[in-house]
């Protein structure tokens, strides 16, 4: 998984599109944003119109995918 950003500072880092596998993704809407413990969680609109949440590691700068809902 690839994710490219924007940000200001690298503590207002926020998702412009992704990719997983052999798809790119722009993201429409950035729905809700939240921080766990370690880890920041992005949950976004996409322009396939459905949603995913992204999950960030600060400490080590790796994306992931944690979840996937068809709109």
């Amino acid at each position: 998984m690839w994710v490219q950003c924007d940000s200001a500072r690298e503590s207002n880092e926020y998702p412009l599109r992704f990719g997983v596998d052999d798809h790119n993704y722009g993201v429409e809407e950035i729905l809700d944003r939240w921080y766990g413990a370690k880890d920041s969680y992005f949950k976004v609109l996409a322009d396939d119109g459905n949603i995913y949440i992204l999950r960030h590691s600060p400490a080590s700068g790796a994306w992931s995918l944690e979840s996937f809902r068809r709109s």
